[in-house]
Parts: structure tokens; sequence; C-alpha cells
């Protein structure tokens, strides 16, 4: 390490020894501030001034143990180094439990001296580093519990606040439509179902913003997860929300995985649900699942032979309200895909896309394979 004027603290009751250390450290680069009274050296002490208090260990008005412990309630960074000429193991132990990083034997050695000090200044950056590192982390803690606070105080606003005046809004608006549709007449009854869709629309887009925030701020927990069977149940449930009973998912085996089971359910939902949604509209829609480990990934894809999408615009999928195709062709809010990317994002994974207009998608997300304990 190079010493960087590095500032050093000098106390010892002798002052010709003490004069010719000081002397002998400035010649090496340090900056040097010497005392022979322990009491003058403490009153001139301030926080952050010096980098390395160096002193003597049997000094008459106060020790240098003492006087180390009395410098750190001044400045609680500053490293110390105690000098001694009784080079026993016993005085370098009391050093040390005393808080010393080092002692240093006397008559003092050049070559000697000069290591020590270069090791005891790595120590005390690497202590203040540590320190400041453990500050910064402090304050970010801080600041993310300031902001989940926000964030949650935001999400019930959203779920009750927000979610109110629409309610009201469609309930007042079929009042009119079924107490008062002869009065409205044909355009009446027309505007008053524009006004209920579009309530119920907002109520959707609420609700799916809701969810993409619970995906953020839920808890991963891992355990081991049975893929093929979660796929399974997931694509059940999916399969009985749409219309085409002529669908098929097929399930193939799929590798297991360390993963929050019920985030990762929420995945297969949104994928199958999606590839059933754009391919309904083929005479035979077909949906299948597979799966397989490549190096230390576990990949699964989901493909459909439905609408497809064109690549040049595949950037947009996982964005929240990014949508390819018109909501008049396919019902959605455009949050599901970013639902899904979060998540796997959350468990260290990647997902991607591939298709073609007309032709159909596969969306293909891969897991970590974690080392067993």
């Amino acid at each position: 390490m190079t010493t960087g004027m590095a500032r050093l603290l000098i106390v010892d009751d002798e002052a010709a020894q003490l004069r010719a250390l000081c002397d002998t450290l400035q010649m090496e680069g340090f900056s040097t501030t010497g005392f022979i009274s322990a009491q003058q050296a403490l009153a001139a002490l301030r926080p952050g001034d010096f980098d390395l208090l160096l002193t003597d260990l049997m000094m008459p008005e106060m020790d240098g143990i003492t006087l180390i412990n009395a410098a750190r309630r001044v400045d609680t960074a500053l490293g110390a180094i105690v000098m001694t000429g009784h080079g026993t193991i016993d005085t370098a132990v009391r050093a040390m439990q005393g808080g010393a990083l080092d002692y240093i034997l006397k008559p003092f050695r050049l070559n000697v001296i000069l290591p020590i000090i270069s090791r005891a200044l790595d120590v005390q950056r690497l202590r203040r580093e540590n320190a400041e590192l453990h500050a910064r982390e402090k304050l970010k803690s801080a600041e993310l519990a300031a902001a989940y606070h926000d964030l949650e105080s935001f999400s019930y606003s959203i779920s009750h606040d927000l979610r109110a005046p629409l309610r009201s809004m469609d309930g007042f608006a079929g009042i009119l439509e079924s107490e008062f549709a002869d009065q409205l007449g044909e355009e009446g009854r027309r505007i008053i179902g524009v006004i209920r869709a579009g309530s119920r629309k907002m109520d959707e887009l609420i609700v799916s913003l809701l969810e993409f925030s619970r995906a953020g701020r839920a808890a991963v927990q891992l355990d081991r997860v049975d893929m093929t069977l979660l796929a399974e149940s997931a694509a059940v449930e999916v399969k009985a929300l749409h219309t085409s009973p002529q669908a098929v998912v097929e399930v193939a085996d799929l590798p297991a995985i360390d993963a929050d089971a019920i985030l990762i359910r929420q995945v297969w939902c949104n994928l199958i649900g999606n590839a059933l949604k754009y391919s309904a509209k083929r005479p035979m829609p077909r949906v299948s699942v597979s799966g397989h480990v490549d190096h230390r990934e576990a990949i699964y894809q989901v493909e459909d032979n439905g609408a497809g999408f064109d690549m040049r615009y595949a950037d947009k999928l996982f964005g929240v309200f990014q949508r390819l195709h018109s909501s008049d062709d396919f019902a959605g809010t455009g949050v599901g895909l970013a639902i899904v990317h979060r998540i796997i994002v959350r468990h260290g994974g990647r997902i991607w896309a591939e298709g073609s207009p007309d032709v159909g998608a596969c969306f293909r997300f891969a897991l970590p394979l974690r080392a067993a304990s």
C-alpha cells in the first residue's frame, strides 16, 4: 500500500525518541503529529483527523491501552499500534486485547516499522470501507422500506379508492339500463353499454396492475416443484375458462426445479392461457408444453398454432399494457406476460419468445438448476 500521506498521531513520553520517530516517518512520506503527553494528544484529537495512532505502552499519566480506548471514544474509526520495549507474548496479547491492530518493539528498526504501519493502514482502510458499505446498505434498506410502504399505500388506494367509483358508475349505469331502458331509447341504451363496458375494462386494468405489483413484492419461497403436475393442473384450470372444447393441451414430462410453486403456477396459467386464447380461432387449437435440461438450466416451452406475432415487435411482448393484437380480436389487458417476465426474473431466470403471424408462437423460459445442499 502506498502511504498517500497517511496521517499518524504519535504519542511517546520520551521527547527525543518521539522527535526521531516523527522525523523518520515524515521522510518516508507520512504526515506525523507528535505529543509527549497522552492528555494533550486527546485534547488535539478530532474525528477523522488521523488514520492511525502510534502510542507508547508504558507512560506515566496514562498507559497506551487506556489512551487507545479514550481515543476511540473520540474517533471510533481510529486504528492503533502499540510501541513497547517489553517484547513478550503477554505484551502483544495485552495490546491486541486492548484494541491495537499490532505492536512495535523498541528500539525501533525502520525495516520493521514500515511493514507494520502499512498492514495496519490496510486493515484500517478495509474497516472504513466496510463501515461505509454497511452505512450505505442501511440507508438503502431504509429507502427500500419506505418505498415498500409507499407501494403498499398506493396499492391500497388503487384497490379501494379507485375501484369504488368504477363500481358505482357501473352500478348506476346498470340501474339506468334496467329501469329506464324505454325512456333512453336505442341510442341511450348503446351509450349506457359503452359506459358499463368501459368501467369494467378499467376495473380489469386496475386488477391486472395489482397482480403485477404483487408479483414483484411477494417473497420467493424455493421448494422442489414437480413441474409436470404443476403445468397439468394449470392447463386444466385455464382450459375450463375457454369456450373451445376441442382445444388440445399436451404436457410432456418436465424436469423438476427448485422454485416458488405458487408463482410458477401463475406463469403456467398465463402462458397456457395465452396460447389457448390466441389459438382459439383455429379449427383445431393445439398447445404443447415441453421442457429439458441444458447445462445448468431447466428450459420450458409453451407452443401453440395460433395467431402468432411479428418478430420485429418481440421486444414489446413483456411490457406492461403492450399488446401486439387488437383487443377487438383478442381480449386482455396486456399485463399477463409482464407478470410472467417479472416472476421468471425474480427466480434468476430468463424468458423469450418466437413467432410468425398466423402460424403460431412459442414461449420459452429458463430457470437455474441449484446445487443440492
